[in-house]
Order: structure tokens, then C-alpha cells, then sequence
């Protein structure tokens, strides 16, 4: 997975590539380097 640092706060849904499933992501960037990564399944 790809993430851009130039974006402090990010959220988007992405298909989990083992099981296909949505996954929501929060990445946050502070000066370009990951202070936090939540991943939650959004499996209906």
C-alpha cells in the first residue's frame, strides 16, 4: 500500500488484498513521517 506524506490526515476504503473485504484507513503524517495507522474492517 501507497501513501502519500503530504497529506497529514487521511481517510479513505480500501479492499483488503487477502480477503477482498472494505478496510477504512486512517494514516497520519506529521513532517512526512507516520505517527498513526488505524485499519478497520468495514465488512457488511
Amino acid at each position: 500500500m501507497l501513501l502519500d506524506t503530504s497529506i497529514p490526515y487521511q481517510e479513505y476504503v480500501e479492499d483488503c488484498e487477502v480477503c477482498c473485504n472494505p478496510i477504512q484507513l486512517h494514516p497520519r503524517f506529521e513532517d512526512q513521517e507516520l505517527i498513526s495507522f488505524e485499519a478497520i474492517s468495514i465488512e457488511q
